[in-house]
């Protein structure tokens, strides 16, 4: 049964940082496109980060330069390093997964979906 588990995630002033982790078991995940969204209230949940099973990572402009996604694969977990995080930023962090070559950040294109871990930027 394939499965995501997100942790990480916390309250850290503006400025600070965060490493959230997805954590996959039931598939290998390094052959899957792996997502990260954010759901802030009352807004649409949208697409931060994703990385391919090839490698090929991309971003949402808001964060570039200040989020990074990575894979261990010797682990089964896909990464999310948050730096310089801003007010902006706070919401429910998930990761999805989809067994597919394709990158996108369409939440609609993914199938499997962890439960999602709080973020919280706030002075």
């Amino acid at each position: 049964q394939l499965q995501l588990v997100e942790s990480g995630g916390g309250l850290v002033h503006p400025g600070g940082s965060l490493k959230l982790s997805c954590a996959a078991s039931g598939f290998t995940a390094d052959y899957y496109l792996i997502g990260w969204f954010r759901q802030a209230p009352g807004k649409e949940r949208e697409g931060v980060s994703c990385i391919t099973g090839g490698g090929e990572k991309t971003y949402v402009d808001s964060v570039k330069g200040r989020f990074t996604i990575s894979r261990d694969n010797a682990k089964n977990t896909v990464y999310l390093q948050m730096n310089n995080l801003k007010p902006e930023d706070t919401g429910i962090y998930y990761c999805a997964a989809e067994w597919t070559l394709i990158s996108s950040m369409d939440p609609t294109y993914y199938s499997s979906w962890g439960q999602g871990t709080q973020v919280t930027v706030s002075s």
